[in-house]
């Protein structure tokens, strides 16, 4: 039977995008060099900066894990959505050894 999910609380409506995926598939975007890249940002935030974390090749409930452990080591809040994780901290070099202590490679993207 064709699966007719035309909404869900995980990636919203599926009518417009057609972003409906298929269980062990990555998200899209990702590149498959297995390196993190980790960015700060302001745009769009009213001037606070964030940081960053995508290429992550990690699903939803696997990137919310490693968002929590992220977000304790570094004492800041943060989400995790839509394949990335922002972390409400400006320090990227922080946010590099967190995410090198968890085993990643991960390097600066951006200026």
């Amino acid at each position: 039977m064709k699966d007719k999910t035309v909404y869900s609380t995980e990636r919203g409506d599926l009518r417009q995008s057609g972003t409906r995926t298929v269980p062990g598939q990555l998200p899209s975007g990702i590149k498959k060099d297995g390196i993190v890249r980790v960015r700060r940002e302001t745009k769009g935030r009213s001037g606070k900066p964030v940081t960053v974390i995508f290429g992550l090749p990690l699903f939803e409930p696997a990137l919310s894990s490693l968002a929590s452990t992220l977000k304790r080591a570094l004492g800041a809040g943060g989400t995790a959505k839509d394949g990335t994780i922002v972390i409400q901290c400006e320090d990227t070099e922080r946010v590099i050894a967190a995410l090198a202590r968890e085993g990643y490679e991960a390097k600066r993207a951006g200026g």
